[in-house]
Parts: C-alpha cells; structure tokens; sequence
C-alpha cells in the first residue's frame, strides 16, 4: 500500500477552512481514481510537548506511490490540487510514501 498524508497547518480562519474542506475538498478527492481509503483527523491535533500547529491531517490511501501520482496527474487530481490553495491559508505539507505492515 501507499499513503499521502496531508499536514494542514492551522488556517487564518479554522471554521470556513472546515467548511469549504468538509463541502467541498472532500467531495473532489473523494473522486480520485485509484483511492482505497480516505481518513481525516478529528479534533485538536497534538503532539506529545502539546499543541501541534496542524490543523487537520488528511491520509489517503492508494495501492502503489505509482497510483497516488497517476491520480494527481488525472482531471480529479487536478481538480483536487487546484482547491487546496482556495482554504489552507495556512498551508499544506504533503507526505508521499510506501508502506509494509510490521
């Protein structure tokens, strides 16, 4: 499997950035083709020495990294890609990588 996770940092205004995410980000990468598994956090994202600076954590699941970038080179992808800037006024660090359960 493969993962992008999505490291929302905290936005200027958290509640139209949670708007816009739950009505209209999520529906557009809900879209993605290749997607097995789409994940957000809830809540206050923490660290162990306390407040984190992330927002939201979004984790997307696909089957190869090879996937997650035919994805993002896909209309959706595209689509998706393009909103991001649109809500995170905070920014957004994205993770891309192979896992292996352990």
């Amino acid at each position: 499997m493969a993962e992008l996770v999505v490291l929302y940092k905290t936005p200027k205004d958290a509640a139209a950035f949670d708007k816009h995410y739950a009505e209209t980000h999520i529906p557009l990468a809900k879209k993605l083709p290749g997607l097995k598994k789409y994940a957000v956090s809830t809540g206050p994202v923490g660290s162990p020495a306390g407040p984190s600076g992330i927002h939201l954590v979004a984790i997307l699941t696909f089957d190869t990294v090879g996937d997650i970038q035919k994805a993002f080179g896909s209309e959706q992808g595209k689509a998706a890609a393009s909103d991001v800037p649109k809500f995170a006024s905070g920014g957004a660090d994205l993770l891309i990588f192979d896992t292996k359960e352990v």
